[in-house]
């Protein structure tokens, strides 16, 4: 695809597959009301001088008021705050009411329990297409060490839920599974019984086994997402770590897609099979999904909404 060509939802799908923190920016208006958007493009510049950027949108209700601002901060919120980042990046009337936070010795809104942040001076406003790129000089942080909250492809991760629940299913036999998403419906295998695509992991790494795997399967270009379930399959003996998936245009080589809302009377191979099935397909309907792990009868899920970012 050209530049000349390209449909600026599939640029900014192909921007977003670039995993970013999350943010929020903050700042007061001309008599000292807090404003504040959430925003992931946010990066650091420089050390000396201190300096970091974060763009906003010619389009932005905020635009006025933060390229008049002469102070800004940034919240790098935490794994916690998607609840945080959600409420920023809609027009909710008194976002503020929503979050714990304090005045800044600049007077820029500081939120309670973020990764980091970061009050700065403005040093320049830069012109950039649809986009002001704001550059800050730093003038006071802090770090909590707490870990970010990340952000890819139009979803949330949490890096440490992730990442412990892949550790604890790792000692076993492992197989790797995915939920194939296209436009509402699931790639299934068989024909009266259905089943998740899936294989037995190997050393490396279990999503790009899966990825390889899926991809030979189908026939088609494939993109692992995040994480779905791990769970203790107690029937087989094995450890389950499921993911989701997307997957490019075209018919695939094995299985079919079968809309979710057509699935609710469906025999599938296993309990567990089912339960995941049902569950992405009500979680899709409202838009917030989550990890879960356990084993095939019990087990939590940890939610994790999938909203896009706005400011």
């Amino acid at each position: 695809m050209t530049m000349q060509t390209a449909d600026p939802r599939a640029l900014r799908d192909a921007f977003g597959a670039f995993p970013t923190g999350v943010t929020v920016v903050t700042a007061c208006d001309a008599v000292g009301n807090p404003i504040g958007f959430t925003a992931n493009s946010f990066t650091s510049v420089s050390l000396n001088p201190p300096l970091l950027l974060v763009c906003l949108a010619k389009t932005s209700r905020n635009y006025a008021t933060m390229t008049g601002a002469r102070h800004f901060a940034i919240n790098v919120l935490s794994e916690t705050q998607k609840d945080v980042s959600n409420t920023f990046a809609r027009p909710v009337e008194d976002r503020f009411a929503a979050v714990d936070w304090a005045r800044g010795a600049a007077n820029s809104p500081i939120f309670s329990n973020v990764a980091a942040w970061f009050e700065c001076s403005m040093e320049q406003v830069i012109e950039a297409g649809d986009h002001v790129i704001l550059m800050g000089r730093v003038e006071t942080f802090d770090n909590s060490g707490r870990n970010g909250l990340g952000y890819a492809r139009g979803g949330y991760f949490t890096p440490t839920l992730a990442s412990k629940a892949v550790s604890a299913a790792t000692e076993g036999n492992i197989e790797l599974g995915a939920v194939v998403e296209r436009r509402g419906e699931v790639l299934l295998l068989g024909d009266d019984v259905l089943s998740l695509p899936a294989c037995d992991a190997d050393d490396g790494s279990p999503a790009e086994k899966l990825q390889e795997y899926l991809e030979t399967l189908t026939g088609l270009k494939v993109s692992i997402g995040f994480l779905y379930s791990v769970y203790e399959g107690k029937s087989d003996g094995k450890q389950h770590i499921v993911y989701r998936a997307s997957v490019a245009s075209g018919e695939p080589a094995t299985g079919r897609f079968l809309k979710l809302d057509t699935l609710s009377q469906a025999r599938f191979k296993t309990s567990s099979t089912a339960d995941i099935i049902a569950r992405f397909a009500m979680e899709s309907s409202i838009g917030n999904f989550g990890v879960y792990f356990g084993d095939e009868t019990a087990g939590t899920v940890h939610p994790i909404p999938v909203k896009g970012t706005r400011q």
